[in-house]
């Protein structure tokens, strides 16, 4: 009874997740006045112009080249800096260790405003402002946060007796982390690496703050979609969500599989 009970509540979980997807994908081949009717419509007349909208505007494809270019860039110069610290965290015992971890736990409880405001004095002062290095900067500083606090369990899992056998076969502390706690956590430091993707990716507040022309990432673009007043183009905004997310969804599929694949790679080697 108890595992029929659970499967209920995980297709109900499935449902509530679905569902609106569904839902944004048929709007987004309905026109206007089939969206508004009072009764909903599961039966209508298609339409492409809602897609053809958004694919024509050239903002949606700068868009995407600047949320490409900085959450890759971010995320990489994260996974760079952050790996190692999170691999010293877990392997190499220090008095403030745990008072680090709730450190750099606690940069993504600031509320984006507070972090934003002094950011863009700091980048007008340097002549950096709204440009896609002052993003790439501002969204390391999260990726780094967030992968040194979902690497360093990772880390601590990898058993410590094979670094140890390592150790006596002439590996150094490099060659260790590289050739031997790398591919043993690579299946969880994946994982945090696509949500640092994923949060840097549909980040919002602060690259509407730091950005104002050119250098504008997808969710500020999405946000220009939209009109106040009535006449709000609920079919041409169902368009854009279902297209910005699949390119993402497509992005993070080939993230993953390549990092996968040489992680894989260096460890059978």
């Amino acid at each position: 009874m108890s595992r029929f009970a659970a499967r209920i509540v995980i297709a109900l979980a499935a449902v509530s997740v679905v569902v609106p997807i569904l839902w944004t994908l048929l709007s987004g081949f309905k026109n206007r006045v089939d969206i508004v009717t009072p009764t909903p419509m599961l039966i209508f007349t298609p339409t492409l112009e809602n897609f053809a909208y958004v694919l024509e505007r050239e903002s949606v494809r700068t868009g995407l080249l600047n949320s490409i270019i900085v959450s890759e860039c971010s995320v990489l110069i994260g996974a760079a800096l952050g790996l190692p610290c999170a691999y010293a965290v877990a392997r190499y015992p220090m008095r403030f260790a745990h008072d680090i971890q709730i450190f750099v736990l606690s940069l993504r409880f600031l509320p984006p405003v507070a972090v934003a405001i002094p950011l863009i004095i700091i980048w007008l002062d340097v002549g950096l402002y709204d440009t896609r290095i002052a993003l790439i900067v501002t969204y390391s500083l999260l990726t780094l946060a967030t992968t040194i606090w979902l690497a360093s369990p990772a880390f601590k899992r990898v058993p410590a007796e094979i670094e140890e056998a390592a150790f006596v076969d002439g590996y150094g502390p490099y060659a260790i982390f590289f050739l031997i706690a790398l591919p043993i956590a690579w299946k969880s430091l994946i994982g945090a690496i696509v949500f640092s993707f994923v949060l840097v990716w549909n980040e919002f507040l602060i690259a509407l703050m730091l950005t104002t022309s050119d250098d504008k990432t997808l969710p500020v673009v999405a946000s220009e979609m939209t009109q106040l007043g009535r006449d709000v183009p609920w079919g041409i905004l169902n368009a854009s969500v279902i297209l910005l997310s699949l390119s993402r969804l497509l992005f993070l599929g080939v993230l993953s599989s390549f990092l996968s694949s040489a992680l894989k790679t260096k460890n059978q080697g």
